[in-house]
């Protein structure tokens, strides 16, 4: 924001301080402003190759500064390392946020900007040498901010995060470790017509369930695994869980080491196609660490997976329908508006139905649990409507298998005469229905106070 104001110019250009830009940057930056009317253009960040063996590991680890890319000269994010705004954009938002003070400040002025209506271009000839961490620790450290920082843009954006409260990005993240595995259907990029200049393969999409191990609460599921193989001490059956064990914990690491196999390194780190061992191995480490180091830093920030969302629970969940009569005519796309501001103001997360979901808006009081809000509204002529809003619990799929399958377990440990053993299983294995129970009525409780507060407003 100093910059901002001391700044004479039309185009502001921000850039990190362990980075130098390439000598065409700001040509390549000041073309695309002057071709398009993007509020901020941004490009490639790219580890120098010179830089040191860990640096390039580091480059080719998760978590990385990563443009997120909607079409080839489209952005959803580009990082602050190689950003460059307009300054009237950028002044009419109020700047950057103050209270990122480590990272997350350009995911929040992306959003910003495109909350405006704006767009973000990317001009991938402006490129930007950035320096990667040099050493395991400072690595750690780096992800670890990282987690905090997603911990204030989810207070901020809770909309811009899924039900696992991790950002749910719409474009395509890209970043230098390739995702192209052996036996894999890759696709090819012609571009429109064929027109691409550069046509070479990409991986497809992947899943929820593929990035599942991954991600920095696959942690809590190998230390769950972990106290129900020790169990196996009260009763012999639950050390079968320790081969889950196990497997849990390789996944991770031989899905990572794979997709190593096709990383590229520069020629002074390796002489050939295929990168050593070493540095596989080195990558592999860092690829494990990162989520661990994320998971610290979202705890702290309170970004917790068991953290329930706004409103106290209050209520058990069950189907809720509200109607009532108005004489003043309200588009219901601005009923549902209003409903969401007030959904978001008890500090709940609310997301909106696409154009083939059955619901209008959903209410996510948790990780686990959420309702859906579906609205009609029927014109009686002489601007006089009556309005109806149908309130229900989402179920759970996953909670209903734990639970089924923990109660199951407790029932044979009680025909085995394992009594206290089996009321200890029944127990914890209710856990995660309770959260549900808890989560879910805490959505219906929000959604039911938005939509009486809808009532209010039309008597």
């Amino acid at each position: 924001n100093t910059g901002m104001q001391a700044a004479a110019g039309e185009i502001l250009a921000y850039i990190d301080d362990d980075a130098y830009p390439d000598p065409d940057w700001l040509g390549y930056l000041a073309a695309m402003f002057q071709r398009t009317d993007h509020a901020a253009v941004g490009g490639p960040n790219i580890a120098p190759p010179e830089d040191p063996a860990i640096a390039q590991c580091v480059a080719r680890a998760p978590g990385g500064p990563s443009h997120v890319l909607l079409t080839d000269g489209t952005a959803e994010h580009i990082p602050g390392c190689n950003f460059a705004i307009r300054k009237s954009c950028l002044a009419e938002i109020g700047g950057f946020d103050p209270a990122f003070r480590v990272a997350g400040d350009d995911v929040d002025l992306c959003w910003r900007l495109q909350a405006r209506g704006w767009t973000i271009g990317f001009a991938p000839a402006a490129v930007v040498w950035h320096h990667r961490r040099a050493s395991v620790t400072a690595y750690w450290r780096q992800q670890r901010s990282y987690g905090h920082a997603e911990a204030l843009l989810e207070t901020k954006w809770p909309e811009q995060f899924n039900e696992a409260n991790h950002i749910s990005w719409s474009g395509r993240v890209y970043t230098p470790g390739l995702h192209l595995r052996p036996g894999r259907r890759n696709v090819i990029y012609y571009g429109l017509w064929g027109q691409a200049p550069f046509q070479s393969l990409y991986g497809r999409a992947e899943s929820f369930w593929s990035y599942l191990p991954l991600m920095p609460e696959w942690h809590l599921v190998n230390f769950s695994l972990l106290i129900l193989s020790l169990s196996g001490l009260f009763w012999r059956p639950m050390l079968a869980f320790a081969a889950l064990l196990l497997f849990s914990l390789a996944l991770p690491a031989i899905r990572t080491y794979a997709n190593l196999g096709n990383a590229r390194f520069p020629a002074s780190s390796s002489s050939s196609r295929r990168p050593p061992v070493r540095l596989r191995l080195l990558t592999l480490w860092l690829s494990i660490l990162q989520p661990m180091a994320r998971f610290q830093g979202r705890f702290a920030g309170g970004l917790a997976p068991w953290r329930t969302r706004g409103v106290t629970w209050r209520m058990l969940p069950r189907r809720k329908q509200l109607a009532f009569w108005t004489e003043a005519w309200v588009d219901p796309a601005r009923r549902l508006a209003r409903m969401e501001a007030s959904l978001q103001e008890l500090g709940l997360s609310v997301h909106r139905g696409g154009p083939f979901d059955p619901w209008d808006l959903e209410v996510r009081g948790g990780i686990l649990g959420a309702a859906r809000v579906l609205m009609a509204a029927e014109d009686h002529g002489s601007g006089a409507q009556y309005v109806r809003v149908r309130i229900w619990p989402r179920f759970s799929w996953p909670v209903i298998s734990l639970t089924a399958a923990g109660l199951l377990l407790t029932a044979l440990a009680a025909l085995d005469g394992k009594v206290i053993f089996a009321a200890a299983l029944g127990a914890v294995s209710l856990l995660p229905l309770f959260r549900w129970v808890q989560e879910t009525g805490c959505a219906i409780f929000g959604a039911e106070t938005a939509a009486g507060r809808q009532v209010e407003q039309a008597k």
